[in-house]
């Protein structure tokens, strides 16, 4: 599993870790029922501390994207995944009303900002035309 991420970032390192496991599941590179990396094993390979991995196992676990098991190790949700809730919603708003907001201070059209938004929902965002 390859993982990119940015140490110079805003974004705690156990969240881009997140993140990118989420968006491996949304494009089907991980399916139900995968196997992760033990916690030791993506922190050595990610050159990280073992805690920040552990933490983006456990969020994404409490989120109910991951199962831990003590003989299975870690693995993607082989049941249905997390549907959308209120909290969900809340959730969402509130990082696109962020996100409009500095797109609008930065002078950003609405269009622009709406493609943009459908891009990333259609996952056209990768990097590099991936």
């Amino acid at each position: 599993m390859f993982m990119e991420l940015d140490l110079q970032s805003e974004s705690p390192i156990y969240t881009q870790i997140a993140e990118q496991l989420i968006e491996g599941i949304a494009k089907g590179d991980l399916k139900p029922g995968d196997a992760l990396p033990s916690v030791r094993s993506l922190a050595a390979d990610l050159d990280i501390n073992l805690h920040t991995v552990n933490k983006a196992y456990q969020t994404l676990k409490q989120e109910g994207f991951l199962q831990v098991h003590r003989k299975k190790g870690v693995v993607v949700q082989p049941g249905e995944m997390p549907g959308v809730t209120a909290g969900f919603k809340d959730k969402v708003q509130r990082q696109l009303r962020a996100l409009s907001a500095e797109g609008i201070v930065r002078g950003m059209a609405e269009e622009e900002f709406l493609r943009l938004c459908q891009d990333a929902f259609n996952r056209k965002n990768t990097k590099e035309g991936e």
